[in-house]
């Protein structure tokens, strides 16, 4: 059976948060919990905050912790702000806030 954690509109860009999904896709749990306590990047907290939830959600189903792993983890953009910035000669220039959207999904590994 799946589980899954969804967060939305976090205020990072999908580029930056995908390098540190990238280091935990496959893994274990417990060990992907560990990767994410010693990646110092901003993507990092965001996405062990999405993970505990995932837990979280296996552990209301009854699921054997021990067992789970990560099965999938995807980056998706979210909206963008668009704000104005003071350039040369005092022209506007657009600045692009980028967003993301996290899942994950975990699954039990068999026996």
């Amino acid at each position: 059976m799946e589980y899954r954690a969804v967060t939305r509109y976090l205020r990072i860009s999908p580029r930056k948060l995908r390098l540190v999904a990238d280091l935990v896709r496959g893994k274990d749990v417990d060990e992907a919990m560990d990767i994410l306590r010693l990646v110092p990047k901003k993507g990092a907290q965001m996405i062990l905050k999405t993970l505990n939830s995932a837990v979280a959600n296996a552990q209301e189903q009854d699921a054997d912790i021990d067992r789970l792993y990560i099965k999938r983890i995807f980056v998706d953009r979210g909206p963008m702000y668009k704000r104005w910035r003071a350039a040369a000669y005092g022209r506007p220039v657009m600045r692009r806030k980028r967003t993301s959207h996290l899942t994950i999904i975990l699954e039990e590994k068999e026996r």
